[in-house]
């Protein structure tokens, strides 16, 4: 039995963390699991710079209420969900997520969640599990699943390097060098015609 496993973030969806950034006039939270690999020291990161700037959950929720799927990712995550069982595997946060998912038409998404006071600061954020995707696709391989997984950033190379099949989408320059053995692909129909390939 197959199941296919999809980063979010880059792969369904814009960046969050990068409309944000652009919304707010905060450039320093461009920065994403492209640029560093350490996600806990990322959010460790984000969360200084937005206490630096007085800013909250509301605020990133107001965002995001505004953000939608990346063209062509609705039709392309149907047609998948037609063939093959999809999971979503994301370092982003319940609090985050959800519109973006029921945008998506709700598939399954496992993903982590925050820590936020009263008046809406971010204290913290708090990992599902250790490298939650690799973990992730390992559990599903215990059960009977074969893995296909694919991904656009750092975080993304250890469940694709575990998995059956593993492909690159819509990366960097430096991922792709980095990582050559992964086929690298910038449209849906081509990862679609990938993953589909890779069932038999």
């Amino acid at each position: 039995m197959n199941i296919v496993c999809l980063d979010m973030e880059g792969v369904l969806t814009p960046e969050i963390w990068i409309a944000f950034s652009e919304e707010s006039g905060i450039p320093e939270l461009r920065r994403t699991t492209r640029d560093e690999p350490d996600y806990d020291k990322l959010m460790k990161w984000r969360i200084g710079i937005l206490k630096k700037h007085g800013l909250g959950l509301k605020e990133i929720q107001d965002v995001i209420a505004r953000v939608d799927p990346l063209p062509g990712a609705r039709e392309f995550l149907d047609a998948l969900r037609d063939r093959v069982q999809v999971l979503i595997l994301s370092d982003t946060f319940e609090e985050f997520a959800k519109p973006l998912i029921r945008k998506l038409g709700m598939p399954t998404l496992f993903c982590n969640s925050l820590e936020v006071a009263p008046d809406g600061e971010i204290l913290s954020h708090r990992m599902r599990i250790a490298n939650s995707k690799l973990t992730t696709v390992r559990a599903l391989q215990s059960i009977g699943y074969e893995t296909i997984a694919a991904g656009d950033s750092f975080n993304d190379i250890g469940m694709i390097k575990a998995s059956k099949a593993g492909f690159l989408f819509r990366t960097t320059d430096a991922i792709k060098r980095d990582y050559p053995e992964y086929p690298a692909f910038e449209t849906y129909d081509d990862l679609f015609d990938a993953i589909v390939q890779s069932l038999n």
